[in-house]
């Protein structure tokens, strides 16, 4: 079939390569536009980018597809005869009056059981609320949020030490798979799509750089999942003698119940921090205007005195070099 590509991010190139490789011809690549980066603040294609140009692709990186704006994408997308357009994370609403343009229509690659988790934000919120098993699904793109018919999907286990990235990664891998499948049968006419029950509904609405703080008076299970639940983007976080101080994935100690939200003990081999249950075992930090190194070390520069608190005011804490 003649396929329109519409993707952005890193989880979308799975499917991007292996509808490359297949016996399907990709007539054309919607991406959102070059972005500025790092120091020296010059433009960089968005992955889907880098690999369809690599490929010799015809891609297109409009800001919107309505409107003035829009240019002449949308005649672009009319004029390549598409039998129809496969979506992951592409990041741009679909206009109606483009959704029925290719003859099967704009099928999403959505990384939840729907009708689980509608929205921007389904892995992370999974982790998060402390799910066992997600999965991804293809639906059919209509004009509400996520809730055209699932015309395939497949489940995930989620590991009790995935981070979101983690999860993402391996179904950005197995979904690249059920699209060509889901592919196969729209081609063939066998697919039976099965429309979504709203009732069964929940929301994933995008990660604000807030989700990542942490709450040390949450039992450990809790501030556990939502470190997890927002790594690697947009990262956990707390405060230092009042500073911002990153945190990656911890570890619950259920047996070390004495110390308060908070706070901290460090020996030679470990850091410890209270929590409004047991305490967690610090893995990776970074301090403001740091790398991220090993709790460990970063104790043994710091010193942080006995009573010093994580998340507090710098009046509040204890004594320290930090």
């Amino acid at each position: 079939m003649r396929v329109l590509f519409a993707g952005t991010p890193e989880a979308a190139l799975p499917t991007l390569e292996a509808l490359i490789a297949s016996e399907h011809d990709v007539v054309g690549v919607l991406t959102r536009a070059d972005a500025r980066k790092g120091r020296g603040r010059s433009l960089h294609p968005s992955p889907v980018a880098a690999t369809a140009r690599e490929a010799g692709l015809d891609v297109r990186t409009p800001t919107t597809l309505k409107g003035e704006a829009a240019d002449e994408v949308p005649d672009w997308v009319r004029g390549l005869n598409a039998d129809v357009a496969v979506v992951v994370a592409y990041g741009r609403l679909i206009p109606a009056d483009l959704l029925d343009v290719p003859e099967h229509g704009w099928l999403n690659l959505h990384f939840s059981l729907l009708p689980a988790w509608r929205g921007a934000a389904p892995v992370q919120r999974a982790v998060i609320a402390g799910e066992e098993i997600t999965g991804a699904c293809v639906f059919r793109l209509e004009e509400g949020l996520d809730t055209g018919p699932v015309y395939g999907r497949i489940t995930e286990a989620i590991g009790a030490t995935d981070t979101s990235g983690d999860l993402l990664e391996r179904l950005a891998r197995a979904g690249s798979s059920l699209v060509l499948d889901v592919l196969g049968s729209v081609e063939d006419g066998s697919v039976r799509p099965e429309p979504q029950d709203d009732e069964l509904a929940t929301l994933a609405p995008m990660l604000s750089t807030a989700d990542g703080e942490v709450r040390w008076d949450d039992p450990a299970l809790t501030i556990d999942r939502r470190i997890r639940g927002v790594s690697p983007a947009p990262g956990a976080h707390t405060t230092y003698l009042g500073a911002r101080f990153r945190l990656g994935p911890v570890t619950p100690v259920p047996e070390v119940t004495d110390l308060l939200p908070g706070q901290i003990r460090a020996t030679k081999r470990e850091v410890l921090v209270g929590t409004g249950g047991c305490a967690v075992r610090l893995g990776q930090v970074a301090p403001a205007g740091r790398s991220w190194m090993a709790a460990d070390a970063w104790a043994r520069g710091a010193r942080p005195g006995v009573g010093t608190v994580l998340g507090a005011p710098a009046s509040e804490d204890g004594e320290g070099d930090g």
